[in-house]
Formats: structure tokens, sequence, C-alpha cells
């Protein structure tokens, strides 16, 4: 049988760090609610977490970068929320974004999530962030959480 190395969502003693856009702030402020509540629920403490909150989604990856690049954290969860508008703008805003913080992980080794919404309504967004479909804030949270626990069982 091989090894098998998986993660669990399971409480850490590590410094987090939360990037959140203030741009839909009704909505991502239920985000950052629900990344909280999961964080605490798993043994997390208050002052385990440090939060930023930046103009939009398209500010978030140099914040994210900054806080992973002061190796004050282990992990980095990035919530905001990018609703589809007139003209193609969110495209190439979600494209960036999600491009450069897939990057920003695998440069600096930390889990760095991404729970940003990308939505074409503002009732999906709102269905999403603790609406009927789940809060992407907690189960950002809980795989920031998984991802520690499988990167210490892996080899340096």
């Amino acid at each position: 049988m091989p090894r098998t190395f998986r993660g669990e969502p399971e409480g850490t003693q590590a410094q987090l760090a939360i990037v959140v856009s203030r741009y839909n702030e009704s909505v991502t402020s239920r985000l950052l609610a629900g990344a909280l509540e999961t964080l605490a629920a798993q043994g997390v403490r208050d002052e385990q977490i440090a939060v930023a909150w930046v103009p939009g989604a398209w500010e978030i990856p140099v914040v994210a970068a900054r806080l992973a690049a002061s190796g004050q954290f282990a992990a980095v969860l990035c919530l905001g929320a990018v609703i589809r508008g007139e003209t193609t703008h969110d495209q190439h805003i979600n494209r960036a974004v999600s491009l450069q913080l897939a990057e920003l992980s695998v440069r600096s080794g930390l889990p760095v999530l991404f729970g940003l919404l990308t939505c074409d309504t503002l009732e999906q967004a709102i269905h999403r962030s603790g609406g009927n479909v789940g809060n992407k804030g907690s189960e950002c949270a809980l795989a920031a959480l998984e991802m520690l626990h499988l990167l210490g069982q892996l080899p340096s």
C-alpha cells in the first residue's frame, strides 16, 4: 500500500493572515465573518489572526505577497467578491488576481487561499457568502487549516 498524505482541517498554533477587499463589503464582510467563525471553532485564537483590508480585489495580491514574504504567517487567506458588470472588466480582474495568487502560493511555499467570489450577480454572491450555498470564507478557512496540516506531513 502506498504511503498517503492527507491533511485534516484541525486547529493550529500558527499565525494566519487574511486579506479582504472592501469593494462589495456587504458581501466580503460576510466572507470574513465566516472565516473567523470557522477558525475560532477549530481553536484558532484571535491573537493568531491578522486581517488586512484592501480597496478591491485587484490589490489583494500585492498585500498577500507582502504578508507571505514577512515570514510571520503560515497561510494567507484572500477574500473578495468580483461581480460581473456591463463590461468585461470583471474577467480581467478575476484572471489576473487568480494567476497572481496561484503563483504566490507556489513561489512562497505557503498556502495562499483563493476565497474570491467570481459571480454573475449580487444574488449569487450573497448565496455564496453565507446564504443557501454556504460561505466561501468558511471553506477558505477550513482549506487553510487542512493545507497547514498536510504540509506539516510532507518532506521539506
